[in-house]
């Protein structure tokens, strides 16, 4: 009986210590990041997403789409975190109860850019909308991101302020990230509204121009928020947390702050947190 008691305490005691170190062990679930194509094109995420990894030991799947897509899947409970930039479309996820934690993280601009050219007159010129009007008046071809992201909705506010719509063969919409919008503007020379740091990431391979900045209506400010786990159970919530954390923590803002400050001379966005 003594020895049987034994075995028995023995074999409890194996279970105490093997079984936490078995849940230890366990890989913890990835963190499902939906973004904007703004912050893969540029290379960003790249330098930003292995030491999140690093730190933490979450593994992080990235969906890199336009912010209208990742605000939807948001919306959906599909991902985890969001890391946007569309001010407004965001604050109606937090209404309604979709997400929490957002946090203002960077800024950068947006510009229009062209050919050298300039066919429609618009280099120099400070308001935004003024620029897009031209480009219309002159039937100078523009192409158009279409696909309700961040930087799509942007344009549709300088069309809403210019008080006109945008139609006709001059008028191009090309359903793809801003990569590959600036390649088809490139491949026509044509106007194109992007964020200053995808222009930058792939200016070597662009003869296109930066003709219109400077507005402040161009302004372009980043968010990162948590999917609400009241709402939808299933997701990551501690590994959205601290996705958010890391974003705002001293060490991320200084890697932004100096980000691109080698290759281009100048940083493609800038940290606000700190």
């Amino acid at each position: 009986m003594k020895r049987m008691k034994r075995i028995q305490w023995t074999v409890l005691v194996m279970l105490l210590i093997l079984v936490p170190l078995t849940v230890a062990c366990q890989p913890r679930a990835p963190v499902i990041l939906a973004t904007t194509t703004s912050t893969a094109d540029t290379g960003l995420l790249d330098v930003l997403v292995p030491l999140f990894t690093q730190r933490t030991g979450y593994e992080v799947k990235t969906i890199a789409v336009g912010t209208g897509q990742a605000l939807a899947m948001g919306e959906r409970g599909e991902a985890d975190v969001l890391l946007v930039h569309s001010p407004a479309a965001e604050m109606r996820l937090i209404e309604n109860g979709a997400a929490i934690n957002r946090q203002y993280i960077m800024y950068n601009d947006f510009v229009i850019v062209g050919p050298a050219a300039d066919p429609a007159g618009v280099k120099g010129m400070t308001a935004g909308h003024e620029a897009l009007l031209a480009i219309k008046q002159n039937a100078a071809l523009f192409v158009s991101r279409g696909d309700n992201s961040g930087t799509h909705r942007k344009e549709q506010e300088l069309w809403q302020t210019a008080a006109t719509t945008p139609s006709g063969a001059w008028y191009i919409e090309s359903g793809t990230g801003m990569a590959a919008t600036l390649a088809i503007a490139e491949d026509k020379q044509g106007y194109v509204l992007t964020d200053r740091g995808t222009f930058l990431a792939h200016k070597k391979n662009l003869t296109l121009v930066v003709l219109v900045e400077g507005d402040a209506a161009l302004k372009n400010p980043y968010h990162v928020m948590q999917v609400n786990p009241a709402r939808f159970r299933h997701v990551n919530a501690r590994g959205a947390e601290r996705f958010v954390d890391f974003m705002l923590s001293r060490e991320t803002q200084e890697i932004i702050a100096a980000f691109g400050v080698d290759r281009f001379g100048q940083p493609l966005f800038f940290p606000v947190a700190r």
